[in-house]
């Protein structure tokens, strides 16, 4: 089985929040071409075939997420 590289260190990492959809993009490195990845829990990894490296996520509900853990509903 071929190696995957998962992150390697980069001076170049970008990130963009759409207030609206409640939606998080982080880019690692020069954009390229990826397909997403879902691993659940409203998170989607980017990845490149081509250099088979893990180039960028997206975490979906990061508002919701984040009100959901540091305000927890009493059961």
């Amino acid at each position: 089985m071929d190696a995957i590289r998962i992150l390697q260190k980069s001076e170049q990492v970008s990130w963009d929040y759409d207030e609206d959809a409640d939606v998080l993009y982080v880019s690692i490195g020069e954009p390229s071409p990826a397909i997403g990845v879902d691993v659940g829990d409203g998170m989607v990894l980017r990845y490149d075939e081509a250099h088979r490296a893990l180039v960028g996520l997206t975490v979906i509900g990061l508002r919701a997420k984040l009100q959901q853990e540091l305000n927890p509903t009493p059961a």
